[in-house]
């Protein structure tokens, strides 16, 4: 029976290396380029030449693009060993355009190579994978946020083009990326999961316009690269259509699935960095005659935190093992359930660590601030988190089945009738000899 909690030697070896390259060759950038758009910036000729030469040692440890198949550059690792590169990587907000395997390149990168051109792989979805340049995924709108349903955007075939006119909002990056896949309503006749279809754009296509580029909110007004967009009668050729007319909405949730579970590997490092900032200040800041580790309710905080964070990670991993297993419907749930799970960790381990840090942890001059602003974005990003408490509640009802009659199979009076008449003949004599 195979049943192992351990990683082969030979991985274990990358991961050492990637464990001390991280922190000491790219969490520095963090702090030297902190602005969140500045490891998507291709054109910055500083940050080729410091970075060229780092992605050249992940290059030769093979470890560039971890989530891709050798027929697109990458080892072909799978889920499970890019969950536990993720859990160093997510440690650095430079760390994952280091090692090629950043969001949302690494989930356009598959489309294009599903669905491209042998020109349009030519012209960007080889310098994608080389990290020469970036790209944007264009989908959220502004009146219907990420609910299909509600899209206005739409897309008519006129002669050999297709011609895009709508809105589209939080399409990051769009500012700095040499092309967008936006998806808009080719039929609107029909369902959405029939309806809608994805283009590649250019980005230096006529008609395509930023309104105004928003930021997170710990971004100052006026800053950020969550670009607001107005395609103007976008015009891109038939070839263009990404798959089929009508699969915008198949290939968006193939993509999407892949970037909710790197979004929760990554998690698995922040978790792990609030948890141990927490642990240090225990041990180190006095209170009331003793030090915080001493006190009960600080001691409690961290061992809630230290089980939310092994429960959540072996969950990721577990998800990460029934994709590599081709495991689909048990894949679909396990994605969702992290998918909720990872703001909820995220939540309650970095409040504590920043209650615990008092006004040092609420100030600047701390990450916990800025990674407690990360938390509503885990709840919002690549579909609400309600939406996939629905999707795992749907899938689990559909392993049960209503009960027939009036009580249900577990009413006792029932059962234990059942019991005692399975074994009357046993209860009997046992009464006789009393």
């Amino acid at each position: 029976m195979a049943w192992d909690f351990e990683t082969e030697p030979e991985f274990q070896e990358k991961l050492d290396w990637a464990d001390a390259f991280v922190r000491r060759e790219v969490e520095p950038l963090d702090l030297a380029f902190p602005d969140t758009a500045a490891p998507y910036d291709r054109r910055n000729p500083v940050y080729k030449k410091i970075t060229d030469p780092l992605k050249a040692e992940v290059r030769k440890h093979g470890l560039w693009a971890c989530h891709l198949g050798p027929e697109l550059g990458g080892p072909g690792y799978g889920q499970v060993r890019l969950a536990l590169l993720n859990e160093i990587l997510g440690r650095s907000m430079w760390a994952p355009n280091i090692f090629g395997c950043q969001a949302p390149d690494s989930g356009n990168a598959e489309i294009l190579a599903h669905y491209g051109t042998e020109e349009q792989k030519r012209r960007y979805l080889q310098p994608l994978l080389d990290g020469d340049i970036v790209s944007c995924f264009s989908m959220t709108e502004p009146q219907g946020g990420a609910d299909p349903r509600e899209f206005r955007c739409r897309a008519v075939r006129d002669g050999d083009s297709w011609v895009i006119d709508g809105e589209k909002y939080f399409s990051s990056h769009a500012d700095l990326a040499e092309f967008l896949i936006a998806m808009a309503i080719t039929n609107p006749d029909v369902p959405v999961h029939q309806g809608a279809s994805m283009f590649l754009v250019p980005r230096d296509t006529p008609g395509l316009n930023i309104v105004r580029l928003a930021g997170l909110g710990h971004e100052p007004l006026g800053h950020g690269h969550h670009a607001y967009i107005r395609y103007e009668g976008v015009r891109v050729p038939r070839e263009n259509l990404l798959g089929g007319e009508g699969q915008g909405f198949l290939i968006a949730q193939t993509r999407l699935g892949g970037g909710r579970i790197h979004h929760a590997m990554r998690t698995v490092a922040t978790v792990r960095q609030a948890l141990q900032m927490m642990c240090e200040r225990a041990l180190s800041r006095r209170t009331q005659g003793g030090p915080l580790a001493e006190k009960q309710l600080v001691q409690q905080a961290i061992a809630d935190s230290f089980i939310q964070l092994e429960q959540f990670r072996l969950l990721v991993l577990y998800a990460a093992w029934h994709i590599d297993k081709g495991h689909k419907d048990a894949a679909r749930t396990y994605i969702a359930a992290v998918k909720v799970q990872t703001a909820e960790v995220l939540h309650d381990v970095v409040r504590r660590a920043l209650h615990v840090h008092g006004a040092l942890g609420c100030s600047n001059e701390m990450p916990l601030a800025h990674m407690w602003m990360t938390v509503p974005v885990m709840g919002i990003a690549d579909g609400p988190s309600e939406v996939h408490k629905v999707t795992v509640a749907k899938q689990v009802l559909k392993q049960y089945r209503p009960y027939e009659g009036l009580w249900p199979r577990a009413f006792l009076p029932e059962r234990v009738a059942e019991a005692r008449a399975r074994f009357a003949e046993h209860l009997e004599r046992e009464v006789g000899n009393l």
